[in-house]
This record gives structure tokens, sequence and C-alpha cells, in this order.
């Protein structure tokens, strides 16, 4: 929503802001697995958007690299050739 004391120079850039806002955040969504396009919809900035995201896949989750490091090193070969 555009304040009513906003000039037309100013109107302009927050039209083209939101309109750049909209697309962003539309590309993303329709870049991600819907499960998670649904978790994004709270958000209106696009920025709030990336946090979400980065937030979402740079934690880490010990127990899980655990499991996959002692699987990993479960793993033999047997009888079967490369």
């Amino acid at each position: 929503m555009i304040p009513k004391n906003t000039e037309e120079g100013d109107a302009i850039l927050i039209n083209t802001y939101e309109a750049n806002n909209a697309k962003i955040i539309t590309w993303i969504n329709k870049s991600v697995e819907h499960s998670i396009g649904t978790q994004l919809a709270k958000y209106e900035i696009a920025k709030e958007v990336r946090d979400h995201l980065q937030k979402l896949f740079t934690q880490s989750n010990f127990a899980k690299q655990y499991q996959l490091k002692n699987d990993i090193q479960a793993l033999q070969q047997k009888n079967m050739s490369i």
C-alpha cells in the first residue's frame, strides 16, 4: 500500500519494488518442492523467503550425519567387482 503523501516518482519505485518482489517469490515457489512452497506462503518479502530457506537448508543434523557415516563405513563389496 502506497502512503497518500508519496511523491509520484517514489510511488513508481514502490510499485516496481512490489512487482519485482512478487516475481522473485513466485520464481522461488516454482523452484522448490510443493511442501516447502507451502511453508513460504507466510512471507511477503523475498528476503524473508531467502532467509527462511537458508536457515532450513543450513541446519545440521548431527544424528543423521553420524548414521550416514556409520552406514558408509559398514558397506562392503563382498564378491562383487567394480
